[in-house]
């Protein structure tokens, strides 16, 4: 592997290639040179240099398509262009084919190693934020998370790439699904992993405390505030907030939530405004743009919640994930030496989950503590899974004989997905596989209304 000090200097100009050899090497640089592209390539293929230097007028092969072939063989390497016609037009031609810089001749043995000095210097940021990352990326904790679907391992590669930054994370998904768990996970993969992970249920609170909860008082602000009380945003400072529900968060609070994203400010009740550092992870098992489509939920604050927007999937879309999730739970709850039937696995896994992870492990666990043996027969299963076991594995339609409408069928399509999703429209149209438009767009050909 090269120094990683290493110029490769590629120019045809005797003169100048001397002149830059000699600045380079006198500033410390390892330095290899080339006559023309064609020696230029096979020395770089041979000596993998971190930086490369060339005359983009050249015999043989012309300084472009040196840097197009450099940067097709190692992407990575810095390519600083020099050339005596230093118009506009190369620049851009030069940039667009992926140089970092571009000086033209004659340039001073200043500017070279000014030039040089930069490249190394970008070079070194570069590694360090990709070392840093990876370092982040590897603390990601997946032990509470289980998944061997491909549904699944999307998911974790998205919270291994958000992890360690500080973009504002929306987890949406049905109840069950597991989105605390991806909230710590990002947690523990970003660099606030040191400081405090606080959880909120916006839907749990009463409305009339969760400002408080959420921002804090002041003593003497409202009847019973007998002293001072920090909220969820001072208590997470330097940390994660994550405010699970966050579609029930009463319209007249989400100003305020707004402006503690954009300007890293809080104004506790009864109280000046107060600086908070907090990272926001928010989930929610409705559907927010039908909420702003409705009016009640600010559009401006769904945009700064979902910079990364991530959806889990439900357990009745990852079947695949069943059997690893049910050994999971019977480790965690005192079953390990339990076995489960082919029988009863199966009907495990042809069992829609409407309460998904949540319900399954209950499921694991009433069979651990009811069981007659350590092998888990159908007949150990809850009825309602036991009566789903004989569900058709096969095609979804049973038609009758005399035929059927096709507008017909599609709007009880519709309905059924609606229906399984608790009416919401954005996981009805994944569940679907179409855009959210096209639901929408056939909710009202069809005349299809949420039941009151």
């Amino acid at each position: 592997m090269a120094d990683k000090q290493t110029v490769l200097v590629i120019d045809d100009d005797d003169s100048l290639r001397r002149v830059t050899e000699y600045t380079l090497s006198e500033a410390g640089y390892r330095v290899l040179v080339a006559a023309n592209g064609k020696d230029g390539l096979a020395v770089f293929t041979r000596e993998a240099p971190t930086v490369v230097i060339t005359d983009i007028q050249m015999p043989v092969l012309s300084g472009y398509e040196v840097l197009r072939r450099i940067k097709e063989e190692r992407p990575d390497t810095l390519v600083i262009v020099i050339t005596a016609f230093g118009t506009v037009e190369n620049a851009v031609e030069a940039m667009k084919e992926g140089a970092y810089d571009y000086i033209t001749k004659p340039f001073s043995r200043d500017e070279l190693r000014m030039v040089v000095a930069k490249g190394f210097a970008f070079l070194g940021m570069v590694e360090e934020n990709r070392r840093l990352r990876e370092q982040l990326s590897d603390r990601v904790d997946f032990s509470r998370l289980v998944g061997i679907s491909d549904e699944m391992q999307e998911v974790f590669n998205l919270v291994r790439r958000v992890a360690p930054s500080e973009a504002t994370v929306l987890i949406s998904g049905e109840s069950g699904t597991g989105k605390e768990l991806i909230a710590r996970a990002i947690h523990g993969g970003s660099d606030r992993s040191g400081a405090p992970f606080v959880a909120v249920n916006c839907a749990a609170i009463p409305r009339e405390l969760l400002e408080s909860e959420l921002f804090g008082h002041v003593r003497g602000s409202f009847t019973g505030a007998v002293k001072d009380r920090k909220g969820k945003f001072e208590l997470a400072d330097g940390g994660t907030l994550f405010l699970d529900e966050i579609g029930e968060l009463p319209l007249d609070l989400q100003p305020k939530l707004l402006r503690a994203l954009q300007e890293r400010e809080i104004e506790p009740v009864g109280g000046g405004l107060r600086r908070v550092d907090v990272r926001v992870v928010a989930a929610t098992n409705r559907d927010l743009e039908g909420g702003m489509e409705e009016g009640t939920f600010r559009e401006d604050l769904y945009y700064r919640l979902a910079v990364i927007p991530l959806l889990l999937p439900p357990l009745r879309q990852r079947s695949a994930d069943v059997p690893l999730l049910v050994k999971h739970f019977l480790a965690k709850h005192g079953g390990a030496g339990i076995t489960v039937a082919d029988s009863a696995m199966a009907a495990l896994e042809a069992y829609d989950w409407p309460g998904n992870v949540r319900e399954l492990e209950n499921a694991v666990e009433r069979m651990i503590i009811l069981r007659r043996g350590d092998l888990l027969e159908a007949a150990d299963l809850p009825p309602k899974i036991r009566q789903g076991e004989k569900k058709e594995r096969g095609g979804v339609l049973t038609l009758p004989d005399e035929g059927y409408s096709l507008e017909a069928l599609e709007r009880e399509a519709v309905v059924e997905a609606l229906r399984r999703n608790n009416w919401n429209q954005t996981h009805a149209a994944a569940f679907l596989r179409i855009p959210r438009h096209t639901l929408v767009y056939r909710m009202e050909k069809y005349e299809i209304r949420k039941p009151s």
